[in-house]
């Protein structure tokens, strides 16, 4: 391995990067015969003589490349025959009933995608795959996701009681900023669940703990009425239960997840926000029947972090953007409307770190050079193997089942 390209993302709103420029040199520094190929881009939150100046030669051709960085979905007609990629394909999760096929960049047809891979030789890493032992993922966005989700559904509260909103995360371009900016607002009384124990959820209860709201337990939640906010989170450990009354066990979910309900219905009704920040297989329960959202008069907003489209928040009909982060839908008809004060607002941003591009691809940048790079170009001790969807034009073992999605 002695050359590595860093693709121009093909989507406008995407500024995120794979590797910053301090991190280009680092890692030339620590292999002399690599070079390393960006791109050039002007969306990109680094701009090219950032990466000039740190040892990157800047160029269109990444034919020279043998392993060809990303961050979102690559378009098809862009991919080169035989190399080798890593981004985020949103292909993994796709299984037999293709109910997580609508993941990840709007209109992005992943058949389209997958039967190209295969038929111009390509191999496939995916960044969401590469894992430890006990399936903890190397590295990712999601702590940022967390945040920068928690910021948006924050705001969209304070809109939805009729305060004025806080300036929008990506034109702070600081999280710094932002921190600051929760710090002096009142929430009134809000009610706040978090569903989730991952990166996301870690991020979104991390930036809360810089507002002026309180935690409070799950058991003193549904009866809490004192005038403050608060916010309650709810572990995966208590957002579903087992549908035979056993005890909870979290690698007995992850392994036969059609065996738990969920229990977050038990919460609903007596909170104002519901940040969803968990993980979710589609195999996994929907965790509210959206039939019942009329039922919850004091919901007035919903988060929706994890941004599965008609997946575990049946209300996220369709992925929001940056520029318009909030939609909303009639109670009764569950239709998509205008903004009134009946409605449910939804925020379903699906690249919430691209508002702090800086802070979040320098975060995961780290862990390429510490937790992926090295396994590429020195030994591979399994990781990089277990994240390869696809090689020599087929499937591997452990992705076969996406066959089945391509072919039907």
């Amino acid at each position: 391995m002695k050359n590595i390209g860093i693709i121009k993302e093909s989507r406008r709103d995407e500024k995120r990067v794979p590797l910053i420029p301090s991190q280009v040199k680092n890692l030339i520094n620590k292999y002399s015969d690599l070079k390393i190929t960006v791109q050039p881009s002007s969306h990109r939150c680094f701009i090219d003589k950032e990466y000039e100046k740190m040892g990157a030669i800047i160029d269109n051709n990444l034919d020279k490349c043998d392993l060809i960085l990303g961050v979102k979905e690559i378009e098809p007609s862009l991919l080169i025959p035989s190399k080798t990629y890593i981004f985020f394909s949103h292909t993994s999760k796709i299984k037999s009933d293709y109910s997580a096929a609508a993941q990840g960049t709007p209109g992005m047809d992943k058949k389209e995608l997958l039967k190209e891979i295969l038929q111009k030789n390509i191999t496939l890493i995916d960044y969401e795959n590469i894992r430890d032992n006990q399936s903890n993922r190397y590295l990712g966005f999601g702590r940022f996701a967390g945040i920068v989700g928690c910021y948006n559904s924050l705001n969209l509260y304070l809109e939805r009681i009729g305060e004025s909103a806080m300036p929008r995360a990506y034109i702070e371009d600081s999280f710094k900023k932002i921190k600051d900016n929760i710090s002096k607002k009142n929430f009134d009384n809000a009610k706040i669940l978090v569903t989730g124990d991952g990166r996301v959820a870690k991020g979104v209860l991390e930036f809360l703990s810089f507002a002026n709201i309180d935690a409070v337990e799950p058991g003193e939640f549904n009866s809490y009425n004192k005038s403050k906010s608060v916010y309650c989170n709810l572990p995966t450990s208590l957002y579903v239960k087992s549908k035979n009354n056993r005890e909870f066990n979290l690698q007995n979910f992850i392994q036969y997840p059609d065996m738990y309900a969920s229990s977050l219905e038990d919460y609903l009704p007596y909170a104002t926000l519901l940040i969803s920040a968990h993980y979710w297989d589609p195999k996994s329960p929907v965790l509210f029947n959206k039939k019942n959202v009329q039922n919850y008069k004091n919901l007035i907003a919903i988060g929706d972090i994890t941004c599965d489209i008609n997946g575990s928040i049946p209300t996220t009909l369709r992925s929001s953007t940056i520029e318009k982060p909030y939609f909303y839908i009639d109670r009764d008809s569950l239709e998509e409307v205008k903004n009134d004060k009946n409605s449910l607002a939804i925020m379903a941003v699906d690249n919430l770190p691209s508002e702090l591009p800086k802070n979040s691809s320098e975060e995961f940048g780290g862990g390429m050079v510490s937790e992926v790079i090295p396994f590429i170009i020195e030994k591979d001790d399994g990781r990089i193997m277990n994240a390869t969807i696809c090689s020599n034009g087929k499937f591997c073992r452990s992705y076969e089942y996406l066959n089945d999605y391509i072919n039907n």
